[in-house]
């Protein structure tokens, strides 16, 4: 049968409810795409099609006489979320052999690795340590080359010591058991063309300007490499793992091209529901400019919303509390400076009543804190998480179990102090008999290092080495003192089992970004900024990094980080948007039409309100002086909402536009024609007026 054209939406959620009462045959599971409702079920496509058909037309249940993707249009059509189901994979690469959880996988025929695309790529070594590829800038993502640059790196000097005669013969690839072993590990791109001339090759540079050149075309060519290399340098229970999954149509019909500077982000659905939401994930960061009153702040909160939710919806409001803390949003002004963005010393009074300065983070480092958190606890293995946890739970039953400026403990040569407070990063101490400093800070994620050590900790001297100083400071006999007392702590066993953290996006918008002074705001994070040069490829010291806990720490933004900057095109300090920040970010235009849905919400009036604003800003065209980026976007007709047309012209529209035209030749004619654009159908003369 042909997709039935009387069946409606109702129709299809009627068939939904049937499914949840009775089940999906297993022949009838979704392979491609899958149907989500609202509460996040999921549905295959083809077979909801088939019960609603048989609902509407009482025809027996049949997916047979139409496709997957006239099921997924149809449905679309009728404004259901269709995701393409995406199966992943994991190959596994030891010294002795090579498994994947793809059926279809075997060494007989790794030309079948044309048919695949990498998401993710990682070596393991027996005790669980994770190693990941360092990046170069301009390197793909997550391409073909990924795991054998990585091996390259794990084992880049060991290699590099290989004689010259090793190297040449290092097995590289063998696409079937009958075909020759490609080999060669070569010092430049010329010397690999002399013993194959082909464009099927990667580089890999060390030590300045030496390289490695090898073989490589699809996801499986390098895997004799890798595993060559496990087996002559390697450990046992040392392994490389590849995650990957079947390419899409488009993507098989596009070769690798690794001159692509764009990185890829690793989604489990295909498309989001915002056309711009790609193009942040592919740019990093990118800059919404327009005319005024286009919706390009309330676009960045879709936009936000639709990455954050993976595509389910695009509506800020929607989030969860905790989803809503993967976002942030400032806005520029020209008071606006680093001590706000980055850190800076700030006011404090002190529970003595004494006013002093201290070094406080500003919202851009408090958020990317929270982004390389999530980052770091992702690639964590179990074992490593769970043990985290578990330190987690004993230090917050010890502290629950004292009383905060009362109960008393003890340093080794018997001064007495008092736990007064816990903050989020700090443990503040009192100590009324220490003549140098009575009040003192203890680092929690420190000292939540010396739990996760396993280390004894006996002597002052223990916590000094353990944090590499070259001489000991005053805290560190606190911090010996109350690891004791937590060791000590009779704690019960953990009451939760920890689960990995999934990797997640966070985004933080800047609103009116051309507004600041960039190079005042930013400072040395112009560098960290740019999006070739995220993780810790990219690591700078702040200005204030003497004042550190750590000075030697250097701060730098994860890559699950993303950044949305607005601007008005005829703001007049656009001009002046640094030019080193500029090459650092995408520009895209939103003009005054492209936004119009936003006007749903006037009912009756939403036409009038484009059919007066389409004749006002076709007026402002006209001008000679005038442009597009003087348009009237549409966010300012929302105000019909409790103003009338003439209202709105009145107090906004016209008091702007006297400002474009100001200084003009015939600036009363001008109005004049911009009132009988738009309709006006008070007293122009008055209005017109300065």
């Amino acid at each position: 049968m042909a997709i039935s054209k009387n069946i409606s939406k109702d129709d299809i959620l009627k068939a939904i409810k049937y499914i949840d009462e009775n089940d999906v045959p297993d022949k009838n599971k979704s392979t491609k795409y899958e149907l989500i409702d609202k509460s996040g079920k999921r549905y295959p496509p083809k077979y909801v099609i088939a019960v609603a058909n048989h609902l509407v037309n009482h025809e027996a249940i049949s997916t047979e006489g139409f496709n997957a993707v006239e099921a997924k249009n149809f449905l679309e059509g009728l404004n259901f979320l269709i995701e393409t189901k995406q199966e992943k994979f994991e190959l596994i690469i030891t010294a002795n052999e090579v498994t994947s959880t793809d059926d279809q996988f075997t060494l007989d025929n790794i030309g079948l690795g044309d048919n695949y695309k990498p998401l993710d790529t990682y070596f393991k070594n027996a005790s669980g340590a994770v190693v990941r590829r360092k990046y170069n800038k301009g390197e793909r993502r997550n391409s073909n080359q990924t795991m054998p640059r990585l091996a390259c790196q794990v084992f880049e000097q060991l290699i590099a010591a290989l004689p010259a005669e090793e190297k040449e013969n290092f097995p590289i690839c063998q696409y079937t058991p009958s075909t020759e072993v490609i080999r060669g590990i070569f010092s430049s791109v010329e010397e690999f063309k002399k013993h194959r001339n082909t464009i099927e090759y990667l580089i890999y540079s060390y030590d300045a300007e030496k390289q490695f050149v090898i073989y490589c075309w699809n996801i499986f060519s390098t895997i004799l490499f890798v595993r060559d290399s496990l087996k002559r340098f390697g450990h046992e229970g040392d392994q490389f793992v590849l995650v990957y999954r079947e390419k899409e149509t488009k993507e098989a019909e596009q070769p690798e091209n690794e001159e692509v500077e764009i990185e890829e982000q690793v989604k489990a659905i295909s498309g989001y529901r915002n056309p711009y939401s790609s193009s942040l994930i592919e740019s990093k960061n990118i800059i919404l400019r327009g005319a005024p009153g286009t919706g390009k702040t309330y676009l960045a909160k879709e936009i936000a919303a639709d990455i954050i939710s993976n595509g389910y919806f695009d509506t800020f409001s929607l989030l969860t509390d905790e989803q809503k803390k993967q976002v942030e949003f400032v806005q520029f002004h020209p008071n606006y400076d680093y001590s706000d963005f980055v850190e800076g010393l700030r006011p404090k009074t002190y529970d003595d009543g004494s006013v002093g300065f201290e070094l406080q983070e500003g919202v851009f480092k408090k958020f990317v804190a929270k982004a390389k958190k999530n980052f770091d606890d992702s690639q964590k293995p179990q074992e490593v998480i769970e043990k985290e946890a578990s330190i987690q739970e004993i230090m917050s039953d010890y502290f629950s179990s004292i009383e905060l400026g009362v109960d008393e403990l003890e340093i080794a040569r018997g001064t007495k102090f008092y736990i007064t407070g816990i903050d989020d990063k700090y443990i503040h101490i009192s100590a009324p008999e220490n003549k140098i400093s009575n009040k003192l800070k203890l680092n929690i994620s420190e000292l939540k290092g010396m739990l996760e050590s396993g280390q004894n900790f006996t002597q002052v001297k223990d916590v000094t080495l353990f944090f590499r100083r070259v001489t000991g400071l005053q805290k560190d006999s606190y911090y010996l003192a109350t690891f004791n007392a937590i060791k000590a702590n009779k704690s019960p066993a953990p009451k939760s089992v920890a689960k990995p953290d999934k990797l997640k996006p966070y985004i933080f918008i800047i609103d009116e970004i051309n507004r600041g002074e960039i190079s005042k705001i930013f400072g040395e994070l112009f560098f960290s900024i740019d999006p070739g040069y995220r993780g810790q490829v990219g690591e700078v010291s702040t200005q204030y990094a003497n004042m550190h806990d750590n000075p030697d720490e250097k701060f730098y933004i994860p890559e699950n980080v993303y950044i949305i900057g607005t601007m008005n095109d005829i703001d007049r300090s656009v001009d002046s948007f640094d030019f080193a920040m500029r090459r650092r970010f995408r520009f895209i235009e939103i003009k005054s039409d492209e936004r119009l849905e936003m006007l749903d919400t006037l009912g009756e009036d939403k036409e009038e309100a484009i059919r007066r604003m389409t004749a006002l800003n076709n007026e402002i065209s006209n001008v000679e002086e005038l442009n597009e980026n003087y348009h009237i976007g549409a966010s300012y007709f929302l105000k019909l909402k409790y103003l009338t047309f003439d209202q709105l012209w009145a107090d906004y529209l016209q008091p702007l536009l006297q400002e474009y035209v100001r200084g003009m030749y015939d600036e009363n004619g001008i109005m004049e024609k911009f009132a009988k654009g738009y309709g006006y159908t008070g007293d122009r003369n008055d209005r017109t007026q300065d």
